[in-house]
């Protein structure tokens, strides 16, 4: 057995327990690909990060991120908790407030904020593809939405961003919290569009926050993620390619996760280049170490 660092962390929240679990493997540099696999299972989170050395120059540290099937090339909580646990654990030093980040997505800016109180990580996501809903998939959507009032089908999209997401929006904040999801019926629907999972969403009047998201990943175990990054961030260019960032402002905040007993929150921000940036709190729940062969 090899004894490795490990770090339990919830990111998107300041409050251990309210925003989502990432489980970060400190210490990875000898285990192969199907070793990652087999531990992201066995913690049966959403995803789990393995921190590596960098194989690009221009890279300060490398990371592979696993959901319990399947390796992600980027996922957005991964990616920010990942970087907060390298600063953290002292694996790398921001300079001037900035870190490079290598996956298999490519190299990602990530920018580190501190204070006496607390450090936040952001980083820039890959850039997205959008494109129409595939026709074979357009007859399961009613199903999926049936129980929603005014919902527009037409709205549904894919969104790649490192993962495939679905995308949909919904007419109000009160749909996408009242929404039961039909696991089965999602699940066969991202099979068939080779998907991580599907993104609710809809405008919200709140002052705290100016979107509302739910995410549905029960083909990859997990039913309902609690506060999903990558689809915040697919959802952020798929507003922006709509030229609708003006009623939301180019800055905002999302809620996600209280359906579950979280409460996340993602800070958001597209910027003039249409980059999309995500980010926010991360607190440390459990550190120690793992055996892992």
């Amino acid at each position: 057995m090899s004894r490795r660092r490990f770090m339990q962390v919830d990111v998107f929240t300041a409050r251990a327990g309210f925003g989502n679990p990432l489980a970060v493997v400190l210490d990875a540099d000898d285990l192969d690909g199907a070793a990652m696999q087999r531990f992201a299972n066995w913690t049966n989170l959403s995803e789990t990060s393995f921190l590596l050395p960098s194989t690009q120059a221009q890279a300060d540290y490398r990371v592979r991120i696993f959901t319990p099937r399947q390796e992600l090339p980027f996922a957005g909580h991964p990616s920010v908790g990942a970087a907060w646990v390298a600063v953290e654990a002292g694996i790398v030093r921001a300079k001037q407030g900035r870190l490079i980040q290598e996956c298999a997505a490519g190299l990602l800016d990530v920018v580190v904020t501190q204070d006496q109180a607390r450090m936040q990580t952001r980083i820039c996501t890959p850039q997205a593809s959008i494109r129409e809903l595939a026709a074979k998939l357009r007859p399961r959507i009613p199903a999926i939405f049936a129980q929603t009032e005014r919902f527009d089908s037409g709205s549904c999209r894919h969104v790649n961003n490192g993962p495939e997401w679905l995308v949909a929006e919904l007419p109000d904040e009160e749909s996408v919290r009242r929404f039961q999801p039909p696991l089965s019926l999602i699940a066969d629907l991202c099979m068939a569009g080779s998907a991580v999972g599907l993104a609710i969403f809809a405008c919200s009047e709140s002052a705290d926050y100016r979107l509302v998201v739910r995410a549905f990943c029960p083909a990859d175990g997990i039913p309902e993620d609690p506060v999903t990054g990558s689809a915040n961030a697919a959802i952020a260019a798929l507003l922006n390619s709509q030229q609708r960032l003006g009623e939301i402002g180019s800055t905002f905040r999302v809620s996600q996760g209280r359906e579950i007993g979280r409460d996340g929150v993602i800070e958001i921000e597209v910027d003039p280049s249409s980059r999309v940036w995500i980010g926010g709190d991360t607190t440390l729940v459990v550190e120690g170490s793992v055996n892992w062969p």
